[in-house]
């Protein structure tokens, strides 16, 4: 097996195994309340925000390797992933801290919100060994196979952080700030 290869399988093991512990680890600490501490109620708005952020990023991305600038495309996509890293901290924070906010709205409304955050975090879940094999084959040089799985990460990435900034946005006039 050439060196390439073995580097691959390598990468592959890790992406599996950060793919099945992170939703493992947060869901754990997503049933975990820290005691006496502030809670952080400011986060939501923050990391709304580094979704929405991420989302402009990546359109920036694609459109910076369709115009052939591949080192700004790099540098964008690897930022989108220091910001998804960065978000999922202040998420698991904020729920360290705060009870979940119940969504109050009615109606058709309701069916619209819990659609939208379900198939999020649904997608949020799919998305992680997507992006960590995305990046991977551009790292190892493969970049045909690079092209053919951003083609299905692009799209659930980016529907994954407008949902994000989406859920916000319902959920925020009930938020007790």
């Amino acid at each position: 097996m050439d060196q390439l290869a073995l580097k691959e399988k390598r990468f592959n093991r890790y992406i599996t195994i950060i793919s099945i512990v992170i939703p493992v680890v947060v869901a754990v600490l997503f049933g975990i309340r820290i005691p006496d501490v502030e809670p952080l109620g400011f986060l939501p708005p923050i990391y709304a925000t580094i979704n929405g952020l991420t989302a402009v990023l990546l359109i920036a991305a694609v459109l910076a390797i369709k115009n052939g600038k591949q080192k700004l495309h790099q540098n964008l996509m690897t930022t989108c992933i220091v910001l998804s890293v960065l978000f999922l901290v202040m998420y698991v924070a904020y729920h360290m801290t705060s009870d979940s906010t119940p969504y109050g709205g009615e109606g058709v409304m309701r069916y619209v919100y819990f659609f939208i955050l379900i198939t999020h975090i649904m997608l949020s879940i799919v998305i992680i060994p997507l992006v960590l094999k995305t990046y991977a084959r551009a790292y190892l040089k493969k970049y045909e196979e690079h092209r053919k799985i951003a083609r299905i990460t692009f799209p659930i990435w980016l529907y994954v952080a407008v949902t994000g900034v989406v859920v916000y946005l319902m959920i925020s006039p009930y938020y007790n700030y």
